[in-house]
């Protein structure tokens, strides 16, 4: 009876050492990207020559051009619109549904130009010196190209999903957020609705032709603005009065600009500061250190130093005021009885509006002055997660592809993506290599010389499509 068993043993044994092996999973063949720069170049200067200059705003015929592209590449394609020549397109890749989907965005429109200011025409997306220059070039035509590569990239491969992948490329981001995001959230939530996003507002920076660093968006100030009026007596100026609403408003003024707004660290600044002190010289590695000592005394001289040589910085740390306008008088000798001021407020997501502004008032301390909020496009609060499949996705792309630190970051700025946060959606902003020392050269977004190097935008390209696939595809 035992040798029987034995015999049995070994011939199961036998069995399983010789019979043939599973099949392995579909693995989808790498991209031919060298073939695929050609193309990537040639989508990139057709949406660059549109012009969708916002305002006035008209998106319709870069809309209409990647309308053409996908459908005939065979991917669905939707177009939604409040004003007609304004469309927003959406594409989507389905998946086995075994996980939520992915959604990766862009806007097509930019800010206007004035054409006598360009080397380059604007619109032209002239190629010169192993750069494109153009409007839209780095905001936000390059993520609009990387999305629609990825797209026809993972449809040509027919890669097997996870997750569908949802294309947006919307209309009127820089400035008309009605007809665009906030229109899309609000009448089309369910054609783009995901667990994850992709959009711009991140980037790596290159400093003397060399990576030095990447960002990746994973939250962001909220903008408003308040309104202060100084009300007095009018006279004539050759009498001077104790109540001049002109000497009232410059105090205020004043004392607002003066005010040191408390610094308040969140989980993304605390690991931006952390991580760039980790790729710095030992003495900007100290202040990066310092400034999250909840001890006044450590963290206010690195304070102090981001306020008068990094304010980026100092601004990433606390709500921020920046006083832009005053409006008041009409003529040399006569006082005024009125005095205007707006002050651009980025306030934290997790700032209480009402007590910030009582805040304000108690800092002028002034009854002659009113202080409200003044109208504005208000974006809702919200932040995604570090601890996510994106993030370690994001951070694992961007050693490959750059070799680089990730940087989490709150932009000092607003994106659409605020929208998407408030619905839940973990949005994160990526972006192209750019020269740090592109910006005071005139040649970063909304300049007069807007540019990107070639060479970037095909390594953004293929790292926007790992992010991609990465996220989406089947395991």
């Amino acid at each position: 009876m035992l040798r029987r068993m034995r015999k049995l043993v070994l011939a199961a044994l036998l069995l399983a050492f010789t019979a043939p092996a599973a099949p392995l999973a579909h693995q989808p063949p790498a991209p031919d990207w060298t073939a695929l720069e050609e193309e990537t170049m040639r989508h990139f200067q057709a949406l660059l020559r549109f012009d969708t200059s916002d305002p006035p705003g008209r998106e319709k015929d870069a809309a209409d051009y990647l309308v053409k592209v996908l459908e005939a590449e065979g991917i669905p394609v939707q177009t939604f619109a409040l004003e007609d020549h304004r469309p927003n397109v959406v594409a989507r890749l389905k998946g086995n549904g075994s996980k939520r989907p992915i959604l990766i965005m862009a806007h097509t429109d930019v800010v206007n130009v004035d054409p006598a200011k360009w080397t380059f025409p604007p619109f032209a997306a002239t190629r010169d010196g192993g750069y494109v220059y153009g409007r839209g070039t780095v905001d936000d035509k390059d993520n609009v190209v990387a999305a629609l590569m990825a797209m026809l990239t993972l449809k040509r491969l027919n890669v097997p999903l996870d997750r569908d992948v949802i294309f947006l490329a919307e209309a009127g981001e820089e400035g008309s957020t009605r007809i665009g995001i906030q229109y899309m959230v609000d009448n089309h939530l369910p054609e783009i609705e995901a667990e994850y996003c992709f959009a711009e507002g991140g980037g790596v920076t290159r400093q003397d032709g060399a990576v030095r660093f990447a960002s990746v968006q994973t939250m962001e100030k909220i903008p408003r603005a308040i309104a202060l009026t100084a009300r007095g007596p009018a006279g004539h100026g050759s009498v001077p009065l104790q109540q001049n609403a002109v000497v009232h408003m410059s105090n205020a003024v004043s004392a607002v600009g003066k005010w040191r707004i408390p610094i308040r660290i969140n989980e993304t600044t605390g690991s931006y500061f952390k991580r760039l002190a980790a790729i710095s010289s030992p003495e900007d590695a100290k202040r990066y250190t310092d400034v999250l000592h909840p001890d006044p005394k450590i963290s206010g001289p690195a304070d102090d130093h981001f306020l008068e040589h990094e304010p980026r910085h100092a601004s990433m740390l606390r709500s921020s005021i920046s006083p832009t306008i005053i409006q008041g008088g009409y003529r040399v000798n006569v006082i005024p009885s009125e005095v205007t001021a707006t002050l651009d407020t980025r306030l934290l997501p997790t700032e209480d509006p009402d007590a910030f502004l009582e805040e304000v008032r108690k800092v002028i301390n002034d009854p002659a002055i009113d202080v409200a909020w003044a109208p504005r496009d208000i974006r809702p609060a919200g932040t995604a997660r570090l601890g996510t499949e994106a993030f370690q996705v994001l951070e694992s792309n961007i050693t490959k592809h750059y070799a680089t630190t990730t940087l989490p970051t709150m932009s000092t700025g607003a994106t659409d993506m605020a929208y998407l946060r408030a619905k839940g959606i973990q949005c994160y902003g990526v972006g192209p290599a750019i020269d740090i020392e592109d910006g005071p050269k005139g040649f970063g977004a909304h300049s007069d010389q807007e540019r990107i190097l070639e060479s970037e935008l095909h390594r953004f390209v293929r790292f926007h499509y790992d992010i991609v696939a990465d996220m989406a595809r089947a395991r």
